[in-house]
């Protein structure tokens, strides 16, 4: 893996003028919850970037553990502050992920997209996004900021795969390039991003989530708990980012969001 991480050199790399704090840390339980934590004393005014070398509690959907090892990946979270209620936020985690896609196709590394927050290379999962929000005031009226966590495999060490307990995908190339360079595209397609979301919503974004839908036509489960929620043939998202599912009776829109996606057997 090149190079240590460090916030001055994140920051100058970056080739998009919209300002960003950033800072580094060497290990932490989990980046989104010390955001929260500032969030919650009123200390993310301003957008801010939180890079973990190590996270030791990271957390992805649902509760579930994101398993990590220093070097081997890539775990940071974002404080951003929207306009509005957090009902605006509705298709945020897959905004997020065309962002993040995009950056990485740049970069050589083709992903594809699982609803609602997944990363997926070569079928497996690459990446997960954890969004976590808290009502804020603004001058302008209701406002709320939104902690975006992000963990990405870059190396998958055997006894670290092993831990996990099922396949997931690294990038070898992605490994072998500067972290910092690396964060800087990232954030840079990120506040890009942010910034059209906070503006327009997920509209915009609907047309180049379904170019990388994963699933696209597969038949599937919606799953909670286990339990089969609906079954279908995935048709997309709309511009809510709501989950289109084509099922015997119809056309249904999926929008909750403690459940998981599989392919049928």
């Amino acid at each position: 893996m090149a190079g240590r991480l460090s916030a001055a050199s994140i920051a100058a790399q970056r080739a998009v003028g919209l300002p960003v704090t950033i800072e580094v840390v060497a290990e932490t339980g989990s980046t989104n919850a010390d955001l929260m934590a500032r969030g919650a004393a009123g200390a993310l005014s301003t957008p801010l970037l939180l890079v973990a070398e190590h996270q030791s509690a990271g957390r992805g959907r649902a509760g579930r553990s994101w398993l990590s090892q220093p070097d081997s990946s890539l775990t940071f979270s974002l404080a951003w502050r929207f306009g509005g209620g957090a009902q605006r936020l509705l298709g945020l985690p897959l905004a997020v992920g065309v962002a993040v896609a995009g950056a990485l196709a740049a970069l050589d590394v083709p992903v594809q997209l699982k609803w609602p927050n997944d990363l997926l290379k070569d079928g497996a999962k690459l990446a997960g996004i954890l969004i976590e929000t808290q009502n804020a005031a603004g001058a302008d009226g209701p406002a709320t900021v939104a902690v975006i966590g992000i963990g990405m495999n870059l190396a998958m060490p055997d006894a670290l795969e092993q831990q996990i307990g099922r396949e997931v995908a690294a990038a070898p190339w992605l490994a072998r390039m500067d972290r910092n360079a690396l964060l800087a595209k990232l954030l840079d397609a990120l506040a890009t991003a942010l910034t059209e979301f906070d503006q327009h919503g997920f509209a915009p974004f609907t047309a180049r989530w379904n170019l990388l839908h994963a699933w696209a036509g597969q038949p599937v489960r919606i799953l909670d708990n286990g339990v089969t929620l609906q079954q279908g043939a995935a048709a997309g998202v709309d511009d809510s980012g709501r989950l289109l599912l084509d099922t015997d009776g119809g056309r249904v829109a999926i929008a909750a969001g403690d459940v998981s996606l599989r392919l049928d057997a």
